[in-house]
Order: structure tokens, then sequence, then C-alpha cells
């Protein structure tokens, strides 16, 4: 009897502490459960972004230098200096921290970037060629509505053994302070007296090579267009007079001839044709440019080149509704429109 009573008891007592066993075993399962987590944030913590290496943007243009920054997840801080060249405008001059330096990805890249050099005097443009000028003058001041330095056009030209374009004197001297808007003004060779030189080849050319062709070597020129023949494509300079490498003088001027689409090839949305305008005759050649505004808000120059006058002549292949606009010296004097209706391809 007493056994039995010993028994029962000791099976009460098991039961009463299974209960106790399980909280203490989950408590436990939380806590290690809780310790894992704990530990994974830590040392994700510690181990913090992904390193990367700092990439050379020296020397390069702004937008590249950030968009190569951007692949690496690094953001820059920029701060703007002047340089001793024109040419470094907008271009990275210097970076902290330095190239090929382990950095994690998030990092701030200091970026030192060029605003062009401080002008405070006149440089010596003497023996340089004013096309090279014009350009540097022009990327000087991109963002200048009132630059210090302009070209003052026409300039006056010379007969002179130095190469056609090349600026002989100028005025005001190199070295003059600048002390607000300064005209330059340039005494500019037109070559040799009745110097000779080869006719450049233009034949097979696009036309677009052609005017480019043109506006680099500043000859003088004049085109026409015929319909396409076999074994022409159309666009291309399909006859030029005089012919290529034919000794001719510096000033003479070439005959070009386009091949244009015939009838049955018309587009209703584009024109092939020639714009002609009536120039009056300079005693030397003036600073001419033509463009096209596009319907789309594209402005795009077809040729810019220094024109004697007479019958200025360009081909174009532009969409109908363009609008072409014709200036001397930077200043407008004439402008059309593109319209399909009108007489776009001449008769041979």
């Amino acid at each position: 009897m007493t056994q039995s009573k010993t028994d029962s008891r000791e099976e009460s007592s098991k039961k009463a502490g299974s209960p106790l066993r399980f909280f203490v075993f989950m408590a436990l399962c939380l806590t290690v459960f809780v310790g894992v987590i704990a530990a994974a944030v830590f040392f994700t913590a510690v181990r913090g972004a992904e390193e990367t290496m700092v990439p050379d943007v020296r020397g390069k243009e702004l937008t590249d230098a950030l968009l190569e920054l951007q692949e690496k997840e690094l953001y820059p801080k920029i701060y703007l200096r002047y340089s001793q060249s024109s040419h470094d405008k907008g271009t990275i001059l210097e970076q902290d921290p330095a190239v090929g330096t382990i950095v994690k990805a998030g990092r701030r890249i200091n970026l030192v970037v060029s605003q062009g050099v401080v002008v405070n005097v006149v440089e010596n443009y003497i023996n340089r060629n004013i096309s090279d000028v014009r350009m540097e003058i022009q990327t000087l001041f991109t963002s200048t509505a009132q630059p210090l330095l302009f070209l003052k056009e026409p300039f006056m030209y010379e007969y002179a053994p130095e190469p056609v374009g090349t600026i002989l004197q100028q005025k005001p001297a190199p070295g003059t302070g600048i002390t607000g808007r300064t005209a330059l003004e340039f005494v500019v060779s037109q070559g040799p007296e009745n110097a000779v030189m080869p006719a450049p080849s233009f034949v097979g050319m696009s036309m677009d090579a052609a005017l480019a062709k043109i506006s680099r070597l500043e000859i003088d020129f004049a085109f026409t267009l015929r319909y396409a023949q076999a074994g022409e494509r159309v666009g291309t300079v399909v006859f030029q007079d005089p012919e290529a490498d034919t000794a001719v003088n510096a000033d003479t001027r070439v005959y070009l001839t386009v091949a244009s689409p015939t009838e049955t090839d018309t587009d209703d949305e584009q024109v092939f044709s020639l714009f002609t305008y009536a120039m009056p005759q300079n005693p030397y050649p003036l600073a001419t440019r033509l463009e096209a505004l596009i319907p789309s808000g594209e402005r795009r120059d077809l040729i810019a080149v220094p024109y004697r006058g007479g019958e200025f002549t360009v081909p174009y292949h532009l969409p109908v509704g363009s609008l072409l606009i014709l200036s001397i010296l930077n200043r407008e004097i004439h402008r059309e429109v593109v319209i399909g209706s009108r007489e776009m391809y001449p008769s041979y």
C-alpha cells in the first residue's frame, strides 16, 4: 500500500515537471536564435559597403568622369579652378583620393574641374591660322553673353609667302592688358600673289563630305545638280572642273556637280535641292555660314567658309519645313523655308 502511494507521487511529479522543461527548452532556443540574428547583423555592419578601386578620371570630360564614377558607386564633389589652357575647360584637373586607392562604395571623390583660363592679356596670335584662332576664342567664351575678346570682321587680307589664312599682324599687340570688351583686328595672308596649287579631288565624295572639305580648305566653289545616271550614287559629287590635281591659282573657283534623285525617286517628306543666293562681290572673303533648323528643333551647320561673293550655291537634303539661315560675319542676311512643292530637280 505504501509502495503504491510512493509510485503515484513520483508519477505526479514527472507530469508537473514536463511543462517547465518545455518552457526552459523554448527559452534556450529563442536565446540562441536571437544571438545568431544579432551576430549576422553585427558582422554585416562591420563589413560595410563593398570595396572598389578609384578610377583615373584626370583629363577626361566631366560627363565621362561622372559616368565612370557612377559605375563604381562613387559620388563626386566638384570644385572649379582656372587652368593654363582654354582647351582644358570642362575637364578634370585633379582628383582625391588618388588613382588606384581602395575605398568603400558610396565614398565621395573630390574632383577639380577646369573653368578654362583667366583672360587678362591679349595672346600672341601672329603666325597662327585664322580658323584655329576663331575656334579657340569661340570655345574660350562659349558660356559668356558678352565675351571679353571678339574678332572684328572683315579681316584685312594681304598677299604674302605665308600659307593662306595665316595671321600676319594683330591689334591690340600681344601682351596688351584687357580691361574691358576688346576687339581683335587681324591682317591675314591670302598666300603668294598668283600662287599655284593642285586642284583638290571631290569626285566620288558625298556632298556632306565635300562641303566639309571646302570649309577646311577655304576654297572658292559653286554647285549644280543633275539627275543620277547609271552607276552614279545619289548625293555624291559626279563631276568637277577643274579636274583633280590640275595646277590652278589658289583663288580659282571649283565647279562641282552632285547627282540628285530622279522624279520617280522623290520623297514627300524630304527635299533634295540646291540653295542659291546672290551675294555682292567683295575685295576679300567674308565669313559665310549656312545653317538648317530642322522641324525637330535640331540646328545643323551645312557649310561655314570665307566667301568673296557672287552666287552662293549649296546642295542639301532636308525634311520639308526646315529653315535655311544664311549669315555673313555672324549677321543673318537671309532665311528660306524648305517646301516640297518647289522645283527641286534641275534638268541636264
